[in-house]
């Protein structure tokens, strides 16, 4: 299974960004999916998680700002980024909980390759 991320880049304060991440492989079923960032220096955090069912979650500080979304369809999850600040500038990954077609089944954690977000000020 393999998670391509895309839609970083530089984007100034006040501005928009949407990042996708897509899923492919021998999927089964895919539960939770999520964005996590890890800015300089600092440890990989949740930013928002959506459940297959479409439920989410954000941290607060991206709360009324970023809205996390999913397409089962196409194993595609989405972190739109509304009005960004020079704080959410990190590398974003998406990660996502994967059943793979095997026999017995077996699920873990994946994880995509990163894209990076800059706000300049």
């Amino acid at each position: 299974v393999q998670l391509q991320a895309s839609g970083g880049g530089l984007v100034q304060a006040g501005g928009s960004l949407r990042l996708s991440c897509a899923a492919s492989g021998s999927i089964f079923s895919i539960n939770d999916m999520g964005w996590y960032r890890q800015a300089p220096g600092k440890q990989r955090d949740m930013v928002a998680v959506v459940t297959r069912g479409g439920n989410t979650n954000y941290v607060d500080s991206v709360k009324g700002r970023f809205t996390i979304s999913r397409d089962n369809a196409k194993n595609t999850v989405y972190l739109q980024m509304n009005s960004v600040k020079p704080e959410d500038t990190a590398v974003y990954y998406c990660n996502a909980i994967v059943t793979t077609l095997q026999v017995p089944l077996a699920t873990r954690n994946y994880w995509g390759q990163g894209t990076l977000v800059t706000v300049s000020s």
